[in-house]
């Protein structure tokens, strides 16, 4: 049980070798999506006739960020919104190109509309965030700077496996800033009344069903796995795939989707709702600091920013972690996600703002690694991206506390990078959870479904690698 009154832990599962991938750039319009995907629609045309536009102006590169410039009551997103802005105060005053933060909300950035939309509009910022998820999507829509020439060498061997959904033959279009593990969180309390003990910590799927009977009631949901459609969906969903051998694709570039592991991923997720286990609708709208806190969640999926959140607004309340547990013969899987630097290559001054990614995350500099590591382990609780940087975050004690002790020596270490999957891939796989989910679909039909779709996709797919 990996509480800070123990300190247990479980052996890390070394990650999975790297696969070969399929090069090249396409013609044609990736920032568009599919139908009835919830992103807007984007065409290739305007994307790249309407660079002009964005090209005028004088000497400020906007910067789009969920994090600055604000002012919020929420001491969390305020220490990363201050990081924000020391980062470009910093930059402007010793440059003569400037850098204006522009604040976008969450919701409005990560659901896709806002990004997408301006770039089609030829408006899109100079330097943005991305998550591996939407990589391809900017990538095959060129409109990702490459950042390899403004990047110590050193670097890049420093980020090791974090820049290989970021890098496209060789070359880095993109800087995380961070490394985001899943793990499962509980409430002490509840599992304590319930009778629990540390050997009743899960490490089958069956146990964490069982527990989660054991833990829910009438005003408290036993576990909660994502319901809400989209990236952040299938981001939690993968390592229940990847678990039992299951891939989205094989090493040869062909779909593998329709496989036993797959459906039985589905099936998880459709028993844990169909059994009452898990609700259909997220508890406390998603906030999983209230949700766990007043009583209304036993058990819930998800990542180590939550350790920060709790710091600041529940500094009292007891939870525990531990590692995703996994299936018969199943091997241990997280996925590692996080968000990237990234540069507009038709932006007002593409090389000045790949420049600015650099400076900011990709040099030797004892500067750019004791920024990182404020990131990591002072503004927010991120797993470090590069070696130097979670070496000096540990030296400085940054990894001393148990929850992000334990992200670091026993989660993270058999993580896989979320996929870089683009919109069409993306949203056959969510309607297959979706389907099998909440519509109790069955979970055969629904694997099979999304694997042609995938397959009808990839026979006139001409980007980078999927893989």
């Amino acid at each position: 049980m990996l509480q800070p009154d123990n300190g247990v832990g479980l052996p890390g599962t070394p990650g999975r070798p790297e696969r070969p991938g399929r090069a090249g750039r396409t013609r044609r319009g990736f920032l568009s999506t599919a139908a009835g995907a919830a992103t807007a629609a984007v065409a290739a045309p305007a994307l790249l006739t309407g660079c002009g536009s964005a090209r005028a102006g004088g000497s400020t590169l906007q910067f789009w960020n969920t994090y600055a410039p604000q002012r919020s009551a929420d001491p969390a997103v305020q220490r990363q919104a201050e990081w924000f802005t020391e980062l470009v105060a910093e930059w402007n005053a010793s440059h003569r190109v400037q850098i204006e933060l522009k604040f976008i909300p969450g919701a409005t950035y990560t659901n896709g509309f806002k990004l997408p939309s301006a770039f089609a509009a030829g408006a899109g910022p100079d330097i943005f965030l991305i998550s591996p998820g939407d990589f391809l999507r900017y990538y095959n829509g060129g409109v990702l700077q490459d950042l390899t020439p403004h990047i110590d060498p050193e670097v890049v061997a420093d980020y090791g496996t974090s820049l290989d959904t970021r890098t496209v033959d060789g070359k880095v279009y993109g800087l995380p800033m961070e490394v985001e593990p899943l793990a499962m969180y509980y409430d002490v309390g509840a599992w304590e009344e319930a009778g629990l003990s540390e050997g009743d910590i899960p490490v089958t799927w069956d146990q964490l069903l069982d527990v989660g009977d054991r833990l829910r009631s009438s005003t408290r949901a036993g576990l909660v796995f994502e319901t809400q459609p989209g990236y952040y969906q299938n981001f939690t969903w993968y390592p229940w795939m990847w678990q039992g051998g299951g891939e989205v694709f094989a090493s040869d570039g062909s779909v593998a989707f329709d496989s036993p592991a797959s459906r039985a991923a589905l099936r998880l997720f459709q028993d844990a709702v169909e059994s009452g286990i898990a609700p259909r609708t997220l508890p406390a709208a998603g906030d999983v600091i209230s949700a766990l806190s007043s009583g209304n969640a036993a058990l819930w999926q998800t990542g180590i920013w939550q350790v920060s959140s709790f710091k600041a607004h529940a500094p009292d309340y007891r939870y525990g972690l531990f590692p995703l547990p996994t299936p018969p013969g199943g091997e241990y899987a997280t996925v590692l996600g996080g968000w990237a630097f990234c540069a507009n290559a038709q932006g007002r001054d593409p090389d000045t703002a790949a420049e600015f990614c650099a400076w900011a995350l990709g040099t030797m500099e004892d500067a750019c690694i004791d920024r990182m590591v404020d990131w990591c382990t002072v503004a927010k609780s991120d797993v470090a991206p590069r070696t130097t940087v979670l070496e000096r975050g540990a030296a400085t004690g940054g990894y001393d506390f148990w929850a992000m002790k334990a992200f670091k020596d026993d989660i993270a270490p058999g993580g896989r990078p979320e996929p870089r999957y683009p919109p069409v891939v993306y949203k056959a796989i969510s309607d297959a959870i979706q389907g099998a989910m909440l519509a109790g679909r069955d979970v055969a039909e629904e694997a099979e479904r999304a694997a042609q779709s995938i397959d009808a996709y990839v026979k006139s797919y001409e980007g980078a690698s999927l893989i």
